[in-house]
């Protein structure tokens, strides 16, 4: 399974659980869950309501595909 999002990251970083942002959101905590573990991934719509909920820039919650030199 690929990595595409960095929610569960993200979420820990901010000191934010899994609860929190099903609960912020309105979402069933195993929604979140299939998101954090990269099994199903949230639309671009979804990516922003989160990011502006942890207050960071959307792109932070993006794997970059740009391979570092």
């Amino acid at each position: 399974m690929k990595t595409i999002n960095r929610l569960k990251a993200v979420l820990a970083e901010k000191g934010k659980t899994n609860k929190w942002l099903a609960e912020n959101m309105n979402k069933n905590i195993s929604t979140i869950s299939t998101w954090c573990t990269n099994r199903r991934q949230p639309s671009l719509e979804v990516l922003v309501e989160v990011a502006e909920l942890l207050d960071i820039d959307v792109k932070e919650l993006i794997v970059s595909t740009n391979k570092q030199k």
